[in-house]
């Protein structure tokens, strides 16, 4: 496989706007950040998930990111379809990946119409599909379960049962990223679920949750390989993970790079935290609380595109 030198921060991004959302049953177990929601408000929450899909949507749109924004009519059970970061990736060089999922009710969330549009829109070489990996029980949740730096070519995964290791491998083989894999708890001892809740990786800085791995020497590691890659680490504590602060994404806009995270992670983070995001990238809050009820944040909802415009 053809690969180019790639940016780490995408100019467009893929949304799904869900019309009956809620959070999925099928993944509670094994994921900490979400939460139940009462039996009778599943419609309010449904209409107010539209509305911060939509109202984000804008928003990045405004600060001149290129925002491919699908509906999700319920014609299907795919409650989590607000995260399509999770079912498919974009390489530059025309590369797309199509994830094997853990959750049965999330592999409907695969659409082929999204693929047809980056075909039509974009220039796209090949699709390297793991999807069959599911009978083997081989799971591997996209850039949810991997953190990608994109200009270094370090695939940084956390285990768990969404990110298996044959998998990894395949993935790291085809598609030229070194994974380094770490095992990462919240503050009760829980397995992290998806790397990029403690995990984001920009241009020139990346938060990260170190507290959050226990193994002292990987955790230094990790430290020094994004060290080594020229970014300023910033520090995430276990209560700025739990309010979502590692789940963002660097873009491109009009006017240079943002980050887009949600509200709440950025009330959580200190005044020299948002300086050192600042100096390199214009922060771009969005207030999806709804959303974030399903155990994921701003991140998990935009899946960027690393592909050339046609």
């Amino acid at each position: 496989m053809s690969f180019i030198r790639s940016i780490q921060a995408p100019a467009a991004v893929v949304m799904v706007r869900p019309h009956t959302f809620c959070p999925n049953p099928e993944t509670a177990a094994d994921n900490a950040f979400q939460r139940c929601a009462p039996s009778d408000a599943a419609a309010s929450m449904a209409a107010l998930a539209y509305q911060e899909v939509t109202q984000a949507a804008h928003s990045l749109e405004h600060h001149g990111v290129r925002v491919h924004l699908f509906e999700d009519l319920g014609a299907h059970d795919t409650p989590d379809s607000v995260f399509p970061n999770n079912w498919f990736s974009t390489h530059a060089g025309g590369h797309i990946a199509l994830y094997p999922m853990y959750s049965p009710n999330r592999r409907r969330e695969r659409r082929h119409d999204v693929i047809e549009m980056l075909k039509a829109d974009y220039r796209v070489q090949d699709i390297i599909d793991y999807s069959g990996l599911e009978a083997d029980g081989l799971f591997l949740e996209g850039t949810g379960a991997m953190v990608l730096d994109h200009v270094a070519r370090v695939a940084y995964a956390c285990r768990s049962n969404r990110a298996h290791a044959v998998a990894l491998e395949r993935f790291a083989t085809h598609f030229n990223f070194e994974p380094m894999v770490f095992d990462a708890q919240d503050a009760s001892g829980t397995a992290v679920y998806h790397t990029n809740v403690l995990m984001c990786v920009a241009t020139a800085f990346a938060l990260v949750g170190l507290d959050l791995i226990p193994n002292a020497q990987r955790r230094a590691e990790i430290q020094t390989r994004l060290a080594e890659s020229g970014r300023e680490v910033v520090a995430l504590s276990h209560a700025q993970i739990a309010e979502f602060a590692g789940n963002a994404i660097e873009l491109t806009g009009s006017d240079g790079r943002v980050l887009a995270m949600s509200s709440r992670a950025l009330n959580s983070l200190t005044p020299e935290q948002v300086e050192i995001i600042e100096r390199s990238a214009r922060i771009v809050p969005l207030s999806v609380p709804t959303i974030e009820m399903a155990g994921g944040s701003v991140r998990c909802m935009l899946a960027g595109i690393h592909l050339s415009r046609r």
